[in-house]
C-alpha cells in the first residue's frame, strides 16, 4: 500500500534508484531502423517522420538545411518516453518538471539569444502588435514580455501535468479494485482499458504539441 498517492512518481524511492535510467530505453528501439530490409514498423516511422518534416518546414519558414531534424528528434524522444511510461514498472520521466524544463528551457533560451543578437529590431517589433493604440503600447510591451518569459514554464508544465493526470487517475481507480464486487470490478477493468487508450492518445498528442509549439517559437526569431 502506498503511503502517498504521488509516490508512484517518486524517482528516488531508494538510496540508489535506477528509475531515471528507464529514460534510456528509447535507444533499444533505434537499432531496428537500420536493418537492411526495413520492417513494417520502419515504414510507418518513416512516414511519420516525413509528415512531420513537411509540417515543421512550413511552420519554421526557414532556409536552414536540416533545421527540422531537431524538432523531429525532440518529438521522437518525448513520444517514446510517454509511451514507455504506460507500461508497468517503467518510470514515466516526462511526468517530472526536472526533465520537461530541461527540454524546454535550453530551447527557449537559445531562441531568445539568437533572436536578440541577430534580429534585434524584429524582436522589438514583436513586443508591440500591429495596430496597437499608442496609449496601450506600454501595457502591451509588459504583457508580451511576460508571455515570452513564461513560455518554457508553460511548455514544461503542460507536458508534465498531462502525464501526471492520467496516471494518477488510473492509480486511484486501481487502488479501489480490492474493495469492489465482481460486477463493479468488470466495469473498473473496462474503464481502465479505456483510460489506457486515452492515455496512449495523450502521449502522442502531447509530444506533438510540445514539438509544434517549440517550432512556432523558433519561427518568431528567424
Amino acid at each position: 500500500m502506498m503511503s502517498n498517492l504521488f509516490s508512484s512518481f517518486d524517482p528516488s524511492t531508494t538510496f540508489f534508484s535506477l528509475n531515471w535510467i528507464s529514460s534510456l530505453l528509447v535507444f533499444l528501439f533505434l537499432p531496428t531502423l537500420y536493418w537492411l530490409i526495413p520492417s513494417r514498423l520502419s515504414f510507418v516511422w518513416m512516414k511519420i517522420t516525413l509528415t512531420l518534416h513537411k509540417e515543421f518546414k512550413i511552420l519554421m519558414n526557414s532556409s536552414l538545411q536540416g533545421s527540422t531534424l531537431l524538432m523531429i528528434s525532440l518529438f521522437s524522444m518525448i513520444m517514446f518516453s510517454n509511451v514507455l511510461g504506460l507500461f508497468p514498472y517503467i518510470f514515466t520521466s516526462t511526468s517530472h518538471l526536472s526533465l520537461t524544463l530541461a527540454l524546454a528551457l535550453p530551447l527557449w533560451l537559445s531562441f531568445m539569444i539568437y533572436g536578440w543578437v541577430n534580429n534585434t529590431t524584429h524582436m522589438l517589433a514583436h513586443l508591440v502588435p500591429q495596430g496597437t493604440p499608442s496609449v496601450l503600447m506600454p501595457f502591451m510591451v509588459c504583457i508580451e514580455t511576460i508571455s515570452n518569459i513564461i513560455r518554457p514554464g508553460t511548455l514544461a508544465i503542460r507536458l508534465s501535468a498531462n502525464m501526471i493526470a492520467g496516471h494518477l487517475l488510473m492509480t486511484l481507480l486501481g487502488n479501489t479494485g480490492s474493495l469492489m464486487s465482481i460486477q463493479l470490478l468488470n466495469l473498473l477493468i473496462f474503464g481502465q482499458i479505456m483510460l489506457l487508450v486515452l492515455e496512449s492518445a495523450v502521449a502522442l498528442i502531447q509530444s506533438y504539441v510540445f514539438s509544434v509549439l517549440s517550432t512556432l517559437y523558433s519561427s518568431e526569431v528567424i
